[in-house]
């Protein structure tokens, strides 16, 4: 990347920063502004980065920004978020999730042609998971009720790492991505070594954080620092051993959030939960690594797509973000009782971020045969999900809210009125204040 690119990079963070919080309210939403300054920069622009220039740096930002991630995510987690009327996010994690693969699947077969069984395969798993900070307002707007907001949330921070075994499978079996191993051992290298690497580095840290909290030895900006310690050590150990680093650390977030809940919270903090308060700094630090791969997607691949775009790829993307996300949702909430207008709002909003991004930039990786036109597929259906998503989340929340507060008081007993557990919903990650709405 030139010099003049990451003058333009910062010049487009410091504008952001400075309007973030007004654009909050509108159909702008942050991965749309640096999206588009990614396109403005690429070849399809001023040409500040060129096509195929410097992937090495590329895949070193999307490859940490969705590391943090997926350990943020997975840290915020709260085992109670899975059991007290947590049928949503349970359904679309056990049955929405695998049906979308299979749909996404059968119906890339026609639409995709020159890709084999397993090529078509990565693109359902590619596409599968979602991302929050695409359509923050439908998740952040408190006048949609708490339990889809919840629903939603939880589905989008555990659906990518339970998408990665998933993917790594699918990989190997197209070809790539396991080297001298068979896919067996590449498959339980990556499930069981990475996920004991993860989970054995999360809770060391986390226990060794309640034993220095307890006694007060620990400042609170190290605190903060100290979690980072746990990507940073986990990620490159997993990748030693011939696993996945990503598995790793969404365990040891998983592991680390878990462990380190109950514990006291360091003397002085304002943030009643302990695993929040160690890990806002790399949420922080997420958030801004997350940003600026949305801008090297514009100018490093949506823009080289756009260039050797087909009708499939924006059909296949139309059909990606409607029937074959809705239709599994409508499946995997049958018999809840929520109300149509529900079903309708939970599977729309499922936006496909940076997972996707970061899954299909590995694949491409891998030199496969029809590589083209799976980075195609991955790229349009995230641009069409930034577009879509961020424009409709403001309009369609307020929409559902009205809807939900005609209804609840026309019947008190609406299932969608359901309690959620008591710590709340998490702050979708790539939203401005996050911090300030941590505790919702």
């Amino acid at each position: 990347m030139s010099s003049w690119a990451l003058v333009a990079a910062g010049a487009v963070i410091v504008c952001y920063a400075a309007l973030s919080r007004r654009l909050s309210t509108t159909v702008v939403s942050g991965p749309l502004v640096f999206m588009a300054a990614g396109l403005a920069m690429g070849p399809l622009g001023l040409g500040l980065v060129e096509e195929g220039g410097d992937p090495e740096s590329v895949r070193a930002l999307l490859e940490s920004a969705l590391a943090v991630v997926l350990f943020t995510d997975a840290a915020a987690i709260r085992r109670g978020e899975l059991r007290r009327e947590g049928f949503v996010p349970l359904r679309l994690l056990a049955l929405g999730l695998p049906l979308t693969f299979a749909l996404g699947w059968l119906v890339a077969w026609p639409l995709l042609p020159g890709l084999g069984a397993w090529e078509l395969a990565l693109v359902a798993v590619i596409l599968g998971p979602t991302d929050a900070a695409l359509g923050q307002q439908a998740i952040s707007d408190r006048r949609v009720p708490a339990l889809v907001r919840h629903g939603l949330d939880v589905e989008s921070g555990l659906n990518d790492g339970l998408a990665l075994p998933f993917f790594l499978l699918a990989l190997a079996a197209a070809g790539g991505g396991h080297g001298e191993q068979g896919i067996g051992e590449t498959f339980l290298r990556a499930l069981l070594l990475s996920s004991a690497i993860g989970f054995v580095g999360g809770w060391a840290v986390a226990r060794l954080l309640r034993w220095s909290a307890s006694r007060t030895w620990t400042a609170h900006g190290w605190h903060q620092l100290s979690s980072l310690a746990v990507p940073i050590v986990t990620y490159p150990l997993a990748v030693a051993v011939e696993g996945s680093g990503f598995i790793a650390v969404w365990v040891a977030g998983l592991a680390f959030g878990n462990v380190l809940r109950p514990s006291v919270v360091l003397a002085g903090d304002v943030d009643a939960d302990a695993a929040g308060s160690a890990t806002e700094f790399a949420e922080r630090l997420g958030l801004l690594l997350a940003s600026l791969s949305f801008l090297a997607f514009g100018a490093a691949v949506l823009g080289p797509v756009l260039e050797h775009l087909t009708w499939q790829m924006p059909v296949y993307a139309v059909l990606s973000l409607t029937v074959i996300r809705m239709l599994p949702v409508a499946a995997a909430l049958l018999g809840t009782g929520l109300r149509p207008a529900t079903v309708a709002y939970i599977g729309w909003f499922g936006p496909r971020g940076l997972a996707s991004i970061v899954f299909g930039l590995l694949a491409v990786e891998e030199h496969l045969p029809g590589t083209r036109i799976l980075d195609g597929a991955v790229a349009v259906t995230v641009a069409l999900s930034v577009c879509l998503h961020g424009a409709t989340a403001p309009l369609l929340g307020g929409r559902y809210g009205a809807w939900y507060a005609r209804a609840l008081a026309a019947d008190p007993g609406l299932k969608e009125h359901a309690d959620v557990p008591a710590e709340g919903v998490r702050t979708p990650r790539a939203g401005p204040d996050a911090a300030q709405r941590r505790r919702r």
